[in-house]
This record gives C-alpha cells, structure tokens and sequence, in this order.
C-alpha cells in the first residue's frame, strides 16, 4: 500500500504576489511575450500551492530563490547602502568593529527579512525603510537594549512594507534601528 503524500501549504498572498512582480519584470525583460506573461499571470493568481506557483515562474531567468549572506567587521567598518539586493536571510558580524546597513534605497524582493546578529563590542546601526514593520522578539543583548523608536501611527509607515525581523545577540555591542525618512 502506497502512502498518501504530504499536502502542501497553501501559498501566501505575499508569495502570489512576489510570483506576480517576477513575472511582471520578465516581461519588462523581454523574457515573455504579452500573451505568455498573461497566461502565466492567469495561472499564478490560480495556484493553491507552491508546486503550482512554482510551475508559473517555471524557465523565468532570475526566479526569486531563497538567499542568505553573511557580512561583518572584525575591527574596522563595514557599511551597506544605496542600491543593493537584500538576501532573505542575512547574518551581520562584528567583534569590535561597527557595521551600517541601510535598506531604505535596496532592493527588497521577500516580504520577511530576517538579520541576525551576532555583535561582540562592535556596534550596528540598521536604517529600515519607512513602511517596515520591525520585530525584535529573537534578539538578546548583555549590556544594553537596542535603541529604536517605531514609526508613528500615521506617518505612512510602519504597516504596509516588509517585516523585518532581527534576532540574534548583541553581547555588549550597540544596536540603533530606525526608519528611513523619507
């Protein structure tokens, strides 16, 4: 007797729509004709799972993989900004040196991010964009809280970008957040 196979999870609506702006910019490409992307967008909107979806992104160049990264700074600096492309997941390291990321001008193609750090004495400041929804839940530190003040309610961020999550441990490093601002 043969067992049943696992179901799968339904698809997010943020993975429907990461799957919709792929296509979107393959057509832009060149990569799809007109009648090909809306083919492909028709089957898309349909998909219950992600088998499904990924049949609609099937021979797409550049499909949206899952990435990681890890950067850090042993006793310099290191800075991130302007345009750059920001892996799902990103490791930042920094023993006494301090790190800067800034994400309010980089590409970001998942609706989660996830940073974790792992800061000796080094310190890190993170500028998020202005719309993200920051989640410190994962993040332990020795020596002091992280500094950040949350976007205010009305200001037009805060609630519709992209959650960005950071964990890991601050040791005795310093950890500043904030919204981009503009």
């Amino acid at each position: 007797m043969n067992p049943l196979p696992e179901p799968q999870p339904p698809v997010t609506e943020a993975e429907r729509d990461a799957a919709v702006r792929r296509l979107r910019e393959a057509y832009a490409e060149g990569h799809l004709s007109h009648e090909e992307m809306d083919a492909r967008l028709d089957q898309a909107l349909a998909a219950r799972t992600g088998d499904e979806l990924a049949a609609a992104l099937e021979s797409v160049p550049g499909a949206p993989v899952e990435t990681s990264a890890t950067i850090g700074a042993v006793s310099g600096r290191f800075t991130r900004r302007g345009v750059w492309r920001v892996p799902r997941h990103l490791k930042v390291q920094s023993a006494l040196g301090r790190v800067r990321l800034d994400l309010s001008q980089a590409i970001i193609e998942h609706p989660e991010i996830d940073i974790e750090l792992a800061l000796g004495t080094g310190s890190a400041k993170i500028v998020v964009p202005r719309d993200a929804v920051v989640d410190l839940d994962g993040l332990s530190g020795a020596w002091k809280a992280p500094k950040y003040k949350p976007a205010r309610p009305g200001s037009g961020s805060g609630t519709d970008g992209p959650t960005i999550r950071i964990s890991g441990a601050t040791g005795m490093g310093r950890l500043k957040i904030r919204h981009a601002r503009r």
